[in-house]
């Protein structure tokens, strides 16, 4: 009898090990484990929220699904997201090669015009990603995904290839020291156009980007406090700025909100929200 007993003590043992090893991560697209069970967000990239409210309106179309290693928030008519939100730590990171495959997103609704690589050609406009290839770097397959052209905005040359890309490194950095970071990123204007014929691309005025660091991975919501580092940056989507540190363009993320009309960090406490958007980066390193 006591064997009998003890054997299914031992049972139960075994099974609620499995039950809370079960509950204490969540399985990527590519089978990484991380620990994001407790977030209150079924989508780990929109963890602080969602800016535009983004669900099934044309201009406000919600993109989102399990193998898509980042969120986008797209502008039918406009043929450029609205925004793109995505997490970053060093788990999305490795030295797969950037793939460069730009092609259209075959999961824009039917009838939808989907972009082209080849509708830059002869524009003077970078195809520029928002969430970056090089934040993408664990898997073929993820890094695969952030060609397609729902990421994409036209970026002036200097302005994507000198101090936004810049901040895309620093952002790794940050990530490579055992940061975890939560983006989002946009660009807000309408000047001008580009494309051929019928597809009138625009080409935004500013691009933005707001960061959320927090100082080790795995801790979602809990992990922002009323010290939490924010970095904001309102950049001129334009020649001419390719040798400008991206500091000088730092703003706060109030600044951002009056100029989009989106709200950023919904999920984070009414409190904390206030103050950190109220406030502008001025870290000179690190």
């Amino acid at each position: 009898m006591f064997k009998l007993r003890w054997q299914i003590w031992w049972v139960a043992i075994v099974l609620v090990g499995l039950i809370v090893v079960g509950c204490g991560g969540l399985l990527t697209s590519d089978n990484r484990v991380t620990n994001q069970a407790l977030l209150p967000v079924e989508n780990v990239h929109l963890t602080l929220g969602n800016p535009s409210n983004a669900g099934k309106d044309d201009n406000n179309y919600l993109l989102e699904s399990s193998d898509r290693p980042y969120v986008v928030a797209y502008d039918r008519s406009r043929l450029i997201p609205k925004w793109v939100s995505w997490q970053l730590n060093t788990t999305w990171l490795g030295d797969v090669p950037r793939n460069n495959n730009f092609r259209p997103d075959e999961n824009l609704p039917q009838g939808w015009y989907a972009v082209r690589s080849s509708d830059y050609n002869g524009s003077g406009f970078d195809r520029g990603h928002m969430i970056p290839s090089a934040d993408r770097s664990g898997s073929a397959k993820d890094n695969s995904a952030t060609f397609l052209m729902t990421n994409i905005l036209p970026q002036a040359p200097d302005n994507n290839q000198g101090p936004w890309a810049d901040l895309e490194t620093y952002c790794r950095d940050l990530a490579r020291q055992g940061k975890e970071l939560y983006i989002v990123a946009g660009g807000f204007g309408s000047g001008r156009s580009m494309g051929k014929g019928n597809v009138k691309i625009i080409v935004p005025d500013r691009v933005w980007k707001v960061i959320v660091v927090l100082d080790k991975p795995d801790l979602g919501i809990a992990g922002v406090n009323a010290n939490t580092r924010v970095i904001a940056v309102d950049m001129p989507n334009q020649q001419g700025i390719k040798e400008e540190s991206w500091r000088k363009f730092r703003v706060s993320v109030d600044a951002i909100e009056a100029k989009t009309n989106y709200n950023f960090l919904t999920n984070v406490p009414d409190a904390i929200q206030k103050q950190l958007e109220s406030r502008v980066d001025r870290t000179l390193a690190n």
